[in-house]
């Protein structure tokens, strides 16, 4: 997801409190804290205690499933990791990425050899550094799915956190964004034909199934059908759709097996929020930044936030 709303930055802001059973998603990690969707960001979200772990994954060209948003690496948030590293010169026009820098054109061992560490938004995010931390120290590579899970399970066993914090991670939730693009079959390239799973959906579900974590996942993309494939493969996996702009009635979604609508927060409504309880739906939108906004639905009734800033949520708890 793109375009946070709002900033975080509101000192006359109303004051609120977050709800029981809220549920608070700390968006790539947490991003307003951190650089997204490295070890050190979600280190700094369980260190909140957030509910769910929210990321994108791509694939690599040895067929890994890899955390990261954008379909290409740019310079204005990865760099080589060490100055003789034999790596593609990354771009920062995002318009016209340079050939050979694409995730999908890069095996694994060559993704972590890149230091993803840098704040290409400071306007939107002046807290967020990029220092040592506990668990994750200062490797900010791009990481494996498998990766993150192991790093979570260490987390959870770590004497250097506290009880709570272990108990927290133990049982947090991931909310993992299948990175396909419709009109861009080839950024993920594995003949997804839009009705059987491809290897991107094959390979997310065995490896849920393979560490036991069903229950503690959602699904989520912009393209419906490949949580509709998910659902093929297994259906008491937790599906959302995520919208930019409404396109179909949230009723159909429902009668596919969604379970979460996700859309831009400025999507939410009180029309909307009734569309979406008659049909049975959760309702998570992102991404909220501005304390206002995080206000105005909460007070619509919305079940949950993704928040590039879990923190401003957590305190309110």
């Amino acid at each position: 997801m793109n375009d946070p709303s709002g900033s975080s930055d509101e000192l006359a802001a109303p004051t609120f409190q977050v709800p029981e059973g809220f549920v608070i998603h700390g968006h790539r990690g947490a991003r307003g804290l951190k650089p997204e969707n490295t070890l050190p960001a979600f280190e700094a979200a369980l260190d909140l205690e957030v509910d769910v772990l929210e990321f994108d994954l791509h694939l690599s060209k040895d067929d890994q499933l890899v955390v990261w948003h954008d379909p290409f690496i740019y310079d204005s948030k990865c760099r080589p990791a060490s100055p003789d590293s034999a790596l593609h010169v990354p771009t920062t026009r995002q318009d016209d990425p340079h050939e050979g820098a694409m995730v999908r054109g890069m095996a694994t061992g060559l993704l972590s050899r890149y230091a993803c560490d840098q704040n290409p938004s400071q306007e939107l995010f002046p807290d967020q550094d990029s220092a040592l931390i506990v668990l994750a120290g200062s490797v900010y590579g791009i990481v494996t799915l498998a990766e993150l899970f192991t790093f979570v399970e260490r987390y959870a066993r770590s004497e250097k956190k506290s009880a709570s914090q272990r108990a927290n991670a133990a049982a947090v939730h991931f909310n993992i964004e299948l990175k396909r693009h419709p009109e861009h079959p080839e950024l993920i390239g594995d003949g997804f034909d839009g009705r059987e799973p491809g290897l991107f959906e094959r390979a997310l579900v065995e490896m849920i199934q393979a560490r036991g974590l069903g229950e503690r996942v959602i699904v989520q993309s912009f393209v419906p059908e490949s949580l509709w494939a998910v659902h093929t493969l297994d259906s008491s996996l937790r599906l959302s759709v995520l919208e930019k702009e409404r396109r179909a009635p949230l009723v159909d979604y429902a009668r596919r097996g969604a379970l979460v609508w996700s859309p831009n927060a400025e999507l939410v409504t009180a029309a909307s929020m009734a569309e979406a309880r008659e049909a049975g739906l959760e309702v998570h939108p992102w991404t909220v930044n501005a304390i206002s906004e995080m206000k105005r639905l909460i007070d619509l009734g919305v079940d949950g936030i993704i928040s590039d800033r879990p923190d401003l949520l957590v305190a309110r708890r």
